[in-house]
Parts: structure tokens; sequence; C-alpha cells
């Protein structure tokens, strides 16, 4: 009992989310880009259904996890968390108020972009 108990405590105390295997100074654009993501007020269209922006970050978070070993930098964090679908293989697209329909990847990166310029 004391076991299950102790691994029960254990998983409970894990993050929500872990940056130990993105380069120190990558932890700031990654986390940039969730919080761009929170606020955006865009829908996430992933195989053909259209998700609020908190499912989408939701999501985008438990691909994170998934894909962890591998994403060895912010570019990598967009391609394999937030770019397409693992099952179908078909690309997540954003639409904001206002705006065209854009492809995830390249609505993430323009942002990457202007963050790394300021």
């Amino acid at each position: 009992m004391k076991k299950i108990l102790m691994f029960s405590c254990l998983l409970y105390t894990l993050p929500q989310i872990s940056y130990s295997d993105v380069p120190a100074k990558q932890v700031k654009e990654v986390s940039h880009l969730m919080s761009f993501i929170q606020n955006s007020k865009c829908t996430m269209n992933r195989n053909g259904k259209e998700h609020s922006t908190e499912k989408s970050l939701s999501h985008i978070k438990r691909k994170y996890k998934h894909y962890k070993d591998d994403i060895k930098s912010t570019e990598d964090f967009i391609r394999l968390a937030a770019t397409k679908s693992t099952f179908s293989g078909k690309a997540y697209t954003i639409k904001c108020s206002d705006q065209d329909v854009i492809k995830s990847q390249d609505w993430l990166l323009s942002e990457l972009e202007s963050y790394r310029k300021k």
C-alpha cells in the first residue's frame, strides 16, 4: 500500500509541462508561443473540427509531452507538437477574426520570427 501511495504522490507532483529537453535559451521562446496561442482567441482546425484556444493549447501540450525527447529547438516544438495530425497527416490550420485561414506552422513560425526580432 505504501508503494502505491508513494507512486500516486509522485505522479501527482510531476509538472504539467517540462522544458528540460529544450535548450535553455529557447525555453522563453516556447513559453512565449504557448502564451501566444492562449491569448490569440483564434480557432484551430484539426482533422476537420474547430477547437477553442484552450483545447488547442491542451492538445499541443499533450503532443509536446509525447515528443519531448525529439524536441531540441523551438522549431522542433512547432513541427512536432503544433503542425499536423499524427494520425491523418493533415496540417492544422488557424482562423483568427478578420484574417485568412493559415497553416499553424506558418502562423507560429511567423510569431517566432517576430519574437526573435524584439
